[in-house]
């Protein structure tokens, strides 16, 4: 049974591991001849445990996160954060449930009941003559139906609902974990041999449902995890430049290239999670990309194994004119065209100042006013987001208790400041939150010039707490999406980006549409709808829409929400707005991705997938589908 397959494997992926530190380390043809060459790095802590151990044990089955991380009602009915990660761990929030009640209609007396244990997980699809031409070029393979259901989706709303009361109807019938780029290759090539369709693995935290498997597929599918993949091959620090396998999260190469007094500054929301494979197959961006740029600012060489071969540049230098550039045929393609395996990417010195602020603005236009002017002036902070009036007050709510004798004194001051002495009305204020990072000359004259364009808006520092709590409220926001589930509420975000001319308009009309959309779908109670404006750029900016609300009472309330969502979708489009800044299509997005190409645009990026993937061995559905001729019929722009 899949049991005594899985004990097979672990000592498999043991001999494996150790076995792997005698693969002779040559230099790459494309390492630099005084860069640092790198080993392996042993596990030092529970970051460097086997990934496959680190995600089942460690992580959440049936939603976001750490295992040991989730909001909770204790038993003082205060909500709470459980666990001893992040720095409000252990803490109550006293102020959130009166806001949740009286905000967001919260009932918690009245909660749902999810399932304890994965159920009904599909019997997998074998290709015998697949694995046995595999064995040898993995480190570790599980038939587990814990792993395969782990690999099997991402962490849309729609995804953690079936995970906790539904199921999916197909998930990978084997997990993989290659241990170096020669392995990646020996299992595509084996796929293409056997029939058998592979999708790239890396974070897992895909919120478009490109993880998905296509359910009709009858091909044995293969999640390709990444994650043993993971090492820094070589550093140039004259160049600041690095080759880092694909498979390493986020947070881990940070911790990794710190040791050599280096950054990447990449940093997404999803950083304690997702991969670098990840962030190229999505054209990612991070939320201090006006310091370190988006993702296709960073990379400078790409290596991706598809069908016909490995594609990849014969260099890393700072720009070339050589034709198309094969950096961008392979940056977004989500998995269609094959396994990205590793990159060369720019790295910084570590700063010396990281500095939090915030600003407080009359009204939410008056911040966007301020915000247009900060990019197109260049004097943008390394990340500057600025939130509307609702959920400002939903990140006060996340305030932690104060035992202070004093706190509730320094709050009324707080209050009585803003509405008497500033003249302020605390129903439409509008609240930036900042991050400065950099030399400190840089950061104190960037802090002026940011502090004094805001004041000519009206706007004013209001110090270092909003700022730290705004940064809080990023990594909480999918435990808190979860948590909502527990009291019959569904729950999301989406992003878009946008022009100055059309960002207000946008704002107003998306929010508007959930609301009438809401309504007519049926849901009882009108939806909680916030915004933010994230990164921003010299001619628009990205905008992020959170949305919530309750289902208990409606019929098929998974499939009217996402006529919900949908529809705030088709708003955006019909505002100017695009079908993505950062989080990708996938197949959550995949029916308005034709209207943002021109007809040609379309058949040519299917020409591609054809040529270099003749037998959709990179079968996952994302972008578009693989022999849908609908693009043939529509006319070019």
């Amino acid at each position: 049974g899949s049991e005594v397959m899985d004990d097979y494997s672990t000592a498999l992926f043991r001999v494996s591991t150790t076995l792997g530190h005698l693969y002779p380390q040559n230099r790459s043809s494309s390492q630099p001849a005084d860069s640092i060459q790198l080993t392996p790095t042993a596990a030092t802590n529970e970051r460097d445990l086997p990934p496959f151990v680190r995600r089942e044990t460690q992580l959440r089955w049936n939603g976001w996160g750490y295992k040991d991380t989730e909001f909770l009602i204790n038993d003082d009915g205060q909500i709470q954060l459980t666990g001893s990660r992040y720095d409000l761990s252990g803490k109550t929030f006293p102020l959130f449930r009166l806001w949740a009640e009286e905000k967001v209609g919260w009932n918690l007396a009245l909660q749902s009941h999810p399932k304890t244990q994965p159920t009904d997980v599909p019997a997998p699809i074998l290709n015998q003559p697949f694995l046995a031409a595999i064995k040898g070029q993995y480190l570790h393979i599980s038939f587990a139906d814990s792993a395969r259901l782990l690999h099997g989706h991402g962490h849309t709303c729609q995804d953690v609902y079936r995970l906790r009361y539904s199921k999916f109807p197909r998930v990978p019938d084997v997990v993989i974990y290659p241990g170096r780029h020669e392995n990646v290759e020996s299992i595509v090539a084996a796929a293409n041999q056997h029939g058998v369709v592979i999708i790239p693995y890396g974070g897992g935290t895909s919120v478009t449902h490109s993880l998905e498997c296509p359910e009709d597929e009858k091909r044995m599918i293969v999640s390709l995890d990444m994650h043993e993949m993971n090492q820094i091959k070589w550093i140039d620090k004259k160049s600041l430049t690095a080759c880092v396998e694909a498979g390493v999260v986020g947070k881990d190469l940070e911790a990794k290239l710190a040791l050599h007094g280096l950054c990447l500054g990449h940093e997404p929301d999803s950083v304690e999670f997702s991969t670098l494979g990840g962030w190229i197959a999505t054209r990612a961006s991070g939320m201090k990309k006006n310091v370190y740029g988006n993702i296709e600012d960073i990379v400078l060489r790409i290596k991706m194994v598809s069908s016909k071969g490995t594609l990849e540049k014969t260099t890393q230098l700072p720009r070339i004119s050589a034709g198309p550039d094969i950096n961008h045929i392979i940056l977004g393609s989500e998995g269609t065209l094959g396994v990205i395996t590793e990159a060369v990417v720019r790295v910084r010195s570590l700063p010396q100042e990281k500095r939090y602020g915030s600003i407080v603005f009359p009204n939410f236009d008056v911040g966007v006013a301020c915000l247009k002017e900060l990019a197109q002036a260049r004097t943008l902070p390394a990340s500057i987001r600025l939130m509307d009036n609702a959920q400002f007050f939903f990140g006060m709510a996340l305030k932690p208790k104060d035992d202070s004798r004093f706190s509730h004194v320094f709050d009324s001051i707080k209050k009585l400041y803003l509405t008497k002495w500033k003249g302020v009305d605390l129903n439409k204020l509008s609240v930036a939150t900042l991050l400065f990072e950099g030399d400190t000359d840089y950061v104190v004259n960037l802090e002026k010039k940011v502090y004094a364009i805001a004041a000519k808006h009206g706007g004013f520092a209001a110090g270092e707490e909003n700022g730290k709590r705004g940064y809080f409220m990023t990594f909480m926001i999918a435990y808190l999406r979860d948590f909502s589930f527990n009291f019959h509420y569904l729950a999301e975000s989406f992003e878009t980006s946008v022009s100055w001319s059309n960002l207000l308009l946008l704002v107003n009309n998306v929010k508007d549409k959930i609301v009438r959309s809401a309504a007519h779908h049926g849901f009882p109670t009108e939806p909680f709808v916030c915004c933010r404006v994230t990164q921003m750029y010299e001619t628009g900016a990205c905008v992020y829409f959170y949305f919530a609300v309750m289902y208990k009472g409606v019929e098929d309330p998974l499939g009217k929400y996402t006529l919900v969502e949908e529809e705030a979708r088709e708003e955006v489009l019909a505002c100017g707005g695009s079908i993505s800044h950062h989080h990708g299509i996938g197949k959550l997005r995949r029916d308005f991705f034709p209207s943002s190409i021109s007809g040609a645009s379309l058949d040519t990026l299917r020409a591609l997938k054809h040529n270099l993937d003749p037998n959709n061995v990179f079968a996952s559905g994302n972008l578009f589908t693989h022999d849908d001729p609908s693009s043939a019929t529509r006319d070019s722009h």
